[in-house]
């Protein structure tokens, strides 16, 4: 059996191929190594997927992807706590990258982009993936991403710059107090996933000036300072992988179209044309 594990900061997908069968799928929270021990990523996954790892005797390859992964020692972290409670797979860990890029562009040039809990481009030239400059995290970088959505939401809401009617709902969902916010961005695990948490809220007064004006912000930033850093971007398709992304296509179409952006697949997960790729990708 193969088990393919597509992971985000928030939220991890797993698939696992059955002989002769639709593939089995699970849920588990997000493990990104930046973030958890070994430990920790051993208790989540016995705590939540205890059904996938019941299987563990009969899984024979492991491919994991996902944030938090571009690095060989974060790989290790992720490949030794799957190795606890899968003994006898052959287990691979890379980025999230590579797996949306596999998902999207196939054997084909082009950039792939995420847009979800967290934001990151590559440029994929169909066998391997490039890095650049971006990636840099909910502090320094995810322009585009949820957490972006969810910073501008909750400053504007905290310095009273959100229309009134829009405040109004927004206090009314949330009950939000300066203290609060202080304390889950600064004192608890996981503040890039509670930011992003705040996504919903776009979504839900979508059809207002205020959310057309948000998206067009967020989206043009992260045009701005990934997309067009690269020379050759209006060269190739650019790629689109996340909830985020998938939510609000529309929106991030015009965006791209206005800055010449060629846009190709946007998805929600790579999941599915994950596993079929590295089924039939050549011995």
């Amino acid at each position: 059996m193969i088990l393919v594990a597509d992971s985000g900061s928030s939220k991890t997908d797993w698939l696992l191929s059955i002989p002769d069968g639709k593939p089995l799928e699970f849920k588990s929270a997000g493990l990104n190594p930046y973030f958890l021990t070994e430990k920790d990523i051993v208790r989540i996954l016995k705590d939540q997927i205890p059904d996938l790892i019941a299987h563990a005797h009969h899984i024979t390859e492991i491919y994991f992807f996902g944030a938090g992964c571009s690095s060989p020692d974060r790989h290790e972290i992720l490949s030794n706590a799957l190795s606890v409670l899968f003994t006898k797979a052959f287990i691979s860990v890379d980025s999230d990258l590579l797996a949306s890029a596999y998902a999207t562009c196939g054997r084909e040039k082009g950039f792939c982009c995420i847009l979800g809990t967290g934001s990151n481009i590559s440029f994929f030239d169909g066998e391997n993936i490039h890095d650049g400059q971006h990636g840099l995290g909910y502090v320094l970088g995810d322009e585009g991403s949820g957490t972006s959505f969810g910073k501008t939401l909750i400053t504007d809401f905290l310095y009273g710059n959100m229309p009134e009617d829009i405040e109004h709902l927004f206090d009314e969902e949330y009950h939000l107090t300066k203290e609060i916010v202080i304390k889950k961005v600064y004192q608890t695990p996981a503040a890039n996933a509670y930011l992003a948490s705040f996504t919903k809220f776009v979504n839900k007064i979508r059809a207002t000036d205020y959310a057309r004006n948000l998206l067009n912000k967020c989206f043009g930033e992260f045009v701005e300072t990934n997309i067009k850093t690269y020379p050759q971007h209006h060269k190739y398709k650019c790629h689109f992988v996340g909830s985020l992304a998938y939510i609000f296509a529309d929106e991030l179409k015009t965006v791209c179209e206005k800055e010449g952006v060629i846009v190709g697949k946007i998805i929600k997960q790579p999941i599915y044309d994950l596993l079929e790729f590295i089924i039939k990708r050549p011995a």
